[in-house]
């Protein structure tokens, strides 16, 4: 549990020595994604971060608000697409597709890879 001391110990460093936190990152595992269409592949990814991802913003947002620390970036860490494109590419730019689902995603989510 926390204590008192604790908490004035936090609040003199975000005050006094610039603390910031400024990061949460959500890792997802992409694995179960995979598929021989790469049309399906990536609609599966969205799908899929869409649905875990969701509220990852609103939570830094009042993780933020809780703690009076600014929690500036909300990340999404996966699964490295190599392994998860495999299935489905055939061509190197075929890989291609799968980061611009990815860049569609977080747009849509407001977040960062």
């Amino acid at each position: 549990m926390i204590n008192i001391s604790e908490v004035i110990e936090t609040n003199k460093m975000i005050l006094e020595e610039n603390l910031d936190v400024r990061t949460i990152t959500m890792g997802i595992s992409l694995l179960d994604c995979a598929d021989t269409s790469l049309k399906k592949t990536c609609e599966n990814i969205e799908a899929k971060i869409t649905r875990l991802a969701k509220n990852l913003v609103k939570t830094g947002d009042d993780i933020g608000r809780d703690f009076g620390v600014p929690i500036v970036n909300k990340r999404i860490s996966v699964t490295p697409i190599a392994i998860v494109g495999s299935s489905a590419c055939r061509k190197s730019s075929d890989f291609v597709k799968i980061p611009r689902t990815l860049d569609r995603t977080a747009r849509k989510l407001g977040v960062n890879f």
